[in-house]
């Protein structure tokens, strides 16, 4: 092994002082961490699958197909207050939740008699990629009230003064989307109509206040209150069969909710993305202007791919033909400035022109004025 001094340059006399026959002690290697050293393999490859625009692409599609409706509808539980089971004709209600598919509780709720919509989120969901998914949002609550009780509420919503005062059926805590469903009212308005007083019953204080000042047009003018003061709903069943369907609606309503907020979310969702969307690009040099007004010229009608063939060949750009008809002399001559230009025919198939009416077309499209112009005289 060589001494330590015959590592310095030849001109030190510090290396060169010392005895030979000394040996020093050699520091052991020591090595530098650096805050890369710690990624290992996996953690890069982590990395990159992270950035890599396939798996992007795989976990928006995944998260896509959450949001469809049919998806949604598995994750959308109806939860049914056990005071609705009460009536006879809860089992119609029932027997229609089964048959839709989607999950259904008995659980108590908040006012009784109301049943209400929530969502399961999917586990796992990446709010990242759309955040429909995993979105918390306001649940709907369907309350269930009697004719007798939605009268009195009726009457009560009638003497309020304004649109601050509080609905009569829901408590003040009620943060939900609230709605309505009365069945039966126009049977029990029927039914309370005055009859004879050799055999009327004897009614509560409530009730008969009910039936002197509560009729089809305060009950109309309560709607329409519910409706512009507190966004309230109000369906007037006429049986339970008919407040099934319409809970059955609500929930695939609700169930395609987030697919539709998706879509509305992306700007110009009606353009499917492909090459064809982005159109031909026109450079500074104009490259790629041939390609433009050709396509322009195919969007008339009756105009095939050699007759605008023949019309991009004698003016390669609109700007070429427009200083053309400049340098006609009369009308007639710059509408005929394109009829007489031939068109390449298939073998076997006679000459032709480009012709008179394409011409006349042609022309007014670049220099008319008038956007209720009608072009196309044959249309």
């Amino acid at each position: 092994m060589a001494p330590a001094g015959y590592g310095r340059a030849p001109g030190s006399c510090r290396g060169r002082g010392r005895g030979r026959g000394r040996s020093r002690p050699r520091r052991p290697p020591t090595w530098e961490i650096s805050d890369s050293d710690t990624e290992g393999p996996a953690s890069a490859e982590a990395a990159k699958k992270a950035r890599d625009p396939a798996a992007e692409r795989r976990a928006a599609a995944e998260a896509l197909r959450l949001l469809r409706p049919e998806q949604a509808l598995r994750r959308l539980a109806v939860l049914v207050d056990p005071a609705i089971l009460e009536d006879a004709g809860a089992d119609v209600l029932m027997e229609a939740l089964e048959a839709l598919g989607c999950d259904h509780r008995i659980e108590p709720q908040r006012p009784a008699r109301s049943l209400q919509w929530s969502r399961v989120r999917p586990e796992p969901y990446s709010c990242s990629v759309l955040p429909e998914v995993g979105a918390a949002e306001e649940q709907d609550l369907l309350l269930l009230v009697e004719p007798e009780e939605f009268l009195r509420g009726v009457a009560q919503l009638i003497q309020a003064s304004g649109p601050a005062c509080p609905l009569p059926w829901f408590p003040p805590e009620v943060p939900s989307r609230r709605h309505l469903a009365v069945i039966g009212l126009d049977a029990y308005l029927w039914s309370r109509q005055p009859i004879t007083q050799g055999t009327q019953q004897p009614e509560s204080p409530e009730v008969a206040h009910a039936k002197v000042t509560v009729g089809w047009p305060e009950v109309e003018e309560a709607l329409v209150r519910l409706q512009l003061w507190a966004n309230v709903d109000v369906l007037l069943a006429a049986s339970w069969q008919e407040l099934s369907q319409h809970v059955c609606a609500v929930t695939r309503a609700l169930a395609q909710r987030p697919f539709k907020q998706s879509q509305e979310s992306q700007a110009f969702s009606f353009c499917t993305a492909g090459r064809w969307a982005a159109g031909t690009p026109v450079t500074r040099d104009c490259a790629g202007l041939r390609r433009v007004w050709w396509g322009q010229i195919r969007q008339f009608n009756r105009v095939s791919p050699a007759v605008a063939d023949a019309v991009v060949t004698a003016f390669p750009s609109p700007r070429l033909l427009q200083q053309a008809l400049k340098a006609c002399s009369t009308e007639q001559e710059r509408m005929g400035l394109l009829a007489d230009l031939p068109v390449k025919a298939s073998d076997g198939a006679r000459p032709r022109r480009v012709g008179p009416d394409l011409s006349r077309r042609v022309y007014l499209f670049l220099t008319s004025t008038d956007p209720d112009l009608l072009l196309d005289l044959g249309s």
